[in-house]
């Protein structure tokens, strides 16, 4: 099977199997915005991978390549991570809505200047992105969307065995699509409460120009802080909803990659 001979046998021909299969699932992990996560440790991960893959290599009748260490091999471990980043890549740009919609709102509010960092990524957001990334975590979670994208990944080798992972145009466009799809739906996410902070800031702009003496800073940045947050409030109910609607949809655009 591979060019690496201990001398174990059929023990061989299996462990390399199953290295072959945890190629694809550990990609798709380290893409992921959850399990991919700076605090998640990368033997957490490779646990997960493994163990995914033994129940591949059990269940499935997935063959790997005869000769792992050539260049047909190599193209079919290539083709391997690139199926299981495109996995992880799309739900990552669902995930990364929400952001968008925080950096409409954070910037009507005034809230931007508060920056922290960011325990997926590592890079400084907005505190207001912070939100809304823990309610689409736990919506996502609650919904048992990561137990659906897992049994997707695994099911992935029946839709998309290896030696057919290399993925077509059409593919590729729908992930481009989705990640226009995604600035519409952080807009929209956002309009209802930057409508408020647009009314807001209009009313303040008319009390200054009424009465001059008005500082417009000291007046308008706290009534748009304080409009923004009641906004919030009251759009709590229809932002869970605008959640689980985007987690069915990433959801739906990772099965899409894996379906000719």
């Amino acid at each position: 099977m591979t060019v690496l001979d201990f001398g174990f046998g059929a023990l061989e021909h299996e462990f390399w199997r199953w290295i072959f299969v945890m190629t694809r699932i550990g990609a798709a992990l380290l893409a992921a915005p959850f399990f991919g996560a700076a605090g998640v440790p990368p033997q957490a991960r490779v646990v997960l991978a493994g163990a995914l893959g033994a129940l591949v290599c059990n269940w499935t009748a997935v063959a790997a390549p005869a000769v792992l260490f050539s260049m047909t091999g190599l193209l079919a471990v290539a083709g391997e991570v690139l199926v299981g980043l495109s996995l992880g890549f799309v739900l990552q740009i669902a995930f990364a809505a929400p952001l968008i919609a925080a950096e409409v709102i954070g910037g009507g509010m005034g809230m931007n200047l508060a920056a922290t960092v960011d325990p997926q990524t590592g890079a400084h957001s907005p505190a207001l992105g912070q939100y809304f990334m823990v309610v689409l975590t736990l919506v996502f979670l609650g919904l048992g969307g990561h137990l659906h994208w897992l049994g997707l990944v695994v099911r992935s080798y029946q839709m998309l065995p290896p030696g057919q992972t290399w993925l077509g145009v059409g593919v590729l466009g729908r992930i481009t699509a989705l990640g226009s799809d995604m600035f519409l739906t952080g807009a929209t996410m956002a309009l209802p409460v930057t409508l408020v902070l647009l009314v807001v800031q209009l009313a303040a702009g008319v009390l200054s120009r009424a009465a001059p003496a008005l500082n417009l800073f000291s007046l308008g940045l706290p009534a748009g802080i304080v409009a923004g947050v009641m906004a919030l409030i009251l759009s709590a109910p229809l932002l869970s909803d605008r959640m689980a609607a985007l987690s069915a949809e990433a959801l739906g655009a990772a099965a899409q990659v894996v379906t000719r």
